[in-house]
């Protein structure tokens, strides 16, 4: 029997950035996957929902009236949506797949990467068992990397049925938009699926909200803006709602929600959207075959190099990606995998930094995040100031007519860069280079000395900058709705 190299459970952003840092030591693998190549980053995750949603806002730009053209005759079919949106998927798959074969063992001699289609779960510390359509074949290795991901988490009592009650994993096997459908859960997943529905314009949606404030970790400024811009979109928000039941019919759903002031109500649709999360795909693997404790939140423990932590000695098994309890980002799961393997080959480290992981948030506008917010630096009792400075007041955005957006960026007592949030056009790709420039502890006045090209959307990041140092070309006191400034100490906690 072939003993792998490392034998990888998941080809997920994880376990596949894994397989392929393990290529470049030469290594053999074995990849494991149980349903799709890619898992939930290709399929029902991140490529198809955002494939969705740059088709529902080039939509919703074509429907606009108020640039000076008018698009007539404009329709959409669902089902042509989903074959874009599933073409986009199958794209990737294939560009890995054709890397794969490119380093099959009958080919490549320098490193290869067997892939096996099947349920894996452990044996014992050096043996899997990979069960599939084809009966169980038993894979050995000298190192293993769980690389499983998560699930969308489930309302206890509440039947998926996959048709009329669904989570996003279904959302792929709708047949048509909607008329009315109810999104269970106002975070990421539920906020992105509501915007991108009613960028369509062909779906009454409703956004259940129980914690009274949409996104509730954000900074209530952030949570407010999204929040707007839902319900300027046609979404209607349900504050404060709870889900008491919902009662299935023939043709439709009655979904009873009660209210925190006392009051309920009845609201009648046609599909029932559960986004409350995801969970650790961590069941069915057979860890407690080697002594693997999981998480009450169903997650492994790891150390910085992302070894399993334990009992028992857990130096050739590794995880990464959802299941380690770290923030859900496919980048996270990347630099996890390539670290993992950098420890199996004894490549000197770097740390990973989890606070300063920038995050993407597919809304309309689109909004970027990384590093610290004021809540995360209220709860710590570490000082602050804060600049608001909106696109409002930025010539690249006013020429695009799409003002809708803002920078905000926090600073410390040493001038130091500790997060930033930023929405409108082109957030996602200028959020990088703050992000680096946390990583980096540069102080405010290094950051200045950096000028903008012009007109730049990024010109507004130069002047919330320039704002906190009180040298900004336009000044709070003319525009005291589109420029603030407010600063924040323990022992004044009125400021």
């Amino acid at each position: 029997m072939t003993i792998f190299d490392v034998v990888i459970i998941g080809s997920g952003p994880g376990g596949y950035s894994a397989a392929m840092r393990a290529i470049d030591y030469k290594l053999n693998i074995c990849l494991i996957e149980a349903k799709n190549l890619g898992g939930t980053g290709i399929i029902n995750g991140a490529l198809t929902s955002k494939t969705m949603y740059e088709l529902s806002q080039d939509y919703s730009i074509a429907a606009r009236i108020d640039r000076g053209f008018r698009a007539s005759g404009l329709i959409v079919d669902f089902n042509e949506v989903k074959k874009t949106v599933i073409s986009a998927a199958k794209e990737k798959q294939y560009q890995m797949l054709s890397q794969i074969e490119t380093f099959s063992p009958e080919k490549s001699k320098n490193g290869s990467i067997t892939i096996e289609y099947g349920w894996a779960k452990f044996k014992n510390q050096h043996t899997v068992i990979c069960k599939s359509k084809n009966g169980l074949k038993e894979i050995q290795g000298k190192n293993f990397i769980i690389a499983t991901g998560t699930r969308p988490r489930v309302i206890n009592g509440l039947e998926i049925d996959g048709n009329k009650i669904i989570t996003s994993d279904h959302i792929l096997n709708l047949k048509k938009f909607p008329e009315r459908m109810l999104i269970i859960g106002s975070g990421i997943i539920g906020c992105e699926f509501a915007t991108i529905f009613s960028n369509f314009k062909q779906t009454e949606v409703h956004l259940l909200d129980r914690a009274n404030k949409v996104l509730p970790y954000e900074d209530d400024d952030v949570s407010d803006f999204v929040s707007k811009n839902l319900e300027d979109n046609g979404v209607i928000v349900h504050h404060t709602a709870h889900l008491r039941t919902i009662r299935k019919h023939e043709n439709h759903l009655d979904v009873v929600l009660d209210y925190s002031d006392g009051h309920s109500k009845v609201i009648e649709v046609d599909l029932a959207l559960v986004a409350i999360g995801r969970i650790p795909n961590t069941d069915n693997l057979g860890l407690e075959n080697i002594g693997v404790d999981l998480e009450l939140n169903g997650t492994v423990k790891i150390k910085d190099d992302c070894m399993l932590t334990g009992k028992n000695n857990y130096s050739h098994i590794y995880a990464v990606g959802d299941i380690t309890g770290h923030t859900q980002l496919y980048s996270v799961a990347e630099l996890q995998g390539r670290r993992a393997i950098e420890k199996i080959t004894d490549t000197p480290p770097y740390p990973l930094n989890y606070n300063n992981m920038s995050t993407l948030m597919f809304f309309r506008p689109e909004v970027a995040s990384v590093g610290a917010n004021e809540k995360q630096l209220r709860e710590k009792g570490i000082p602050h100031k804060v600049a608001f400075y909106s696109n409002k007041l930025v010539n690249r955005a006013i020429a695009m007519r799409n003002t809708n957006g803002f920078v905000k960026i926090i600073i410390d007592e040493q001038n130091r860069i500790l997060g930033m949030r930023a929405a409108g056009p082109q957030a996602s790709a200028f959020i990088v280079a703050v992000a680096h420039l946390i990583n980096q502890g540069n102080s405010l006045n290094d950051v200045l000395k950096t000028f903008h090209p012009h007109p730049s959307v990024t010109e507004g990041i130069q002047e919330c900058l320039r704002v906190i140092k009180s040298r900004s070309i336009f000044k709070p006191e003319a525009f005291p709705d589109l420029i603030k400034v407010r600063e924040w100490h323990p022992d004044n906690k009125k400021n």
